[in-house]
């Protein structure tokens, strides 16, 4: 019966054994597996089998990551505090090197992304930051697509969510906005008054060409003057007309 209970028992710890060596791996999954502390090799997805206390396994998801990087106070190159935050999407290539070049790479990268965010719209000016926000998502994500390659990761986008200004900044974007649309007013103004000047100075070296001209459009003045019923109209009489009817009389 004592030899019955030790089989048992030895069962028992065989089929703990079997139970504890077996992994499954899902299709998006990776296993980074050490023995006795040394990197063997990285299994998956699927069935894996380790040797107990001597192999140890490390799971690493293989799908991409949405990271939210939080808001970054940022000066920019015309000195305007601004606070911004981005989202990054970046997934693992390698999990060896994501598992033994760096301690915790989701940390990594994060801390990473903040950095690279301030260091590179602190280059650039407000202007820019507001309207230029493709450009400098690239600029970004190359920055960080580069330096965490030795991490066996991938950034494939950057995106700026939101650019915050503080109050009185806000207020004079806005007066710089109204002073630029007075100023185009004024521009356009002062082009229809030359254009305008242009076409009455032609107008004019035309009727002092034709003599008979200015006296058609005198006339033609005077009547539609002489539309409005309750006006009393003076006008003076061309010097030429009076002198023709002194001439008919002599």
């Amino acid at each position: 019966m004592f030899m019955q209970f030790g089989f048992s028992a030895v069962l028992v710890l065989l089929a703990i054994l079997l139970l504890s060596a077996l992994r499954i791996l899902r299709e998006y999954e990776r296993g980074v597996v050490f023995q006795l502390g040394r990197f063997w090799q990285v299994k998956g997805p699927g069935l894996i089998i380790l040797i107990p206390g001597i192999q140890q396994m490390v799971r690493v998801d293989l799908r991409t990551v949405v990271l939210d990087v939080p808001p970054q106070d940022v000066i920019t190159r015309d000195n305007v505090s601004v606070k911004v935050n981005a989202v990054l999407y970046f997934r693992v290539l390698d999990p060896q090197k994501a598992i033994i070049q760096v301690e915790d790479f989701l940390t990594a990268t994060s801390q990473l992304a903040q950095t690279t965010l301030r260091a590179v719209l602190g280059k650039h000016e407000l202007d820019e930051l507001l309207a230029e926000r493709e450009q400098l998502n690239m600029d970004i994500r190359e920055v960080l697509d580069a330096q965490t390659d030795a991490w066996g990761i991938k950034v494939a986008n950057v995106e700026i969510k939101h650019v915050d200004l503080n109050e009185s900044m806000v207020r004079a974007i806005a007066r710089q906005a109204e002073a630029e649309r007075e100023r185009r007013a004024k521009v356009i103004h002062a082009e229809g008054e030359l254009q305008a000047s242009e076409k009455l100075m032609q107008a004019a070296q035309m009727l002092g060409k034709e003599p008979g001209a200015m006296q058609l459009r005198y006339m033609q003045t005077l009547g539609s003057i002489a539309g409005d019923k309750s006006s009393t109209i003076v006008f003076p009489l061309p010097l030429d007309l009076l002198r023709g009817l002194v001439d008919k009389q002599r």
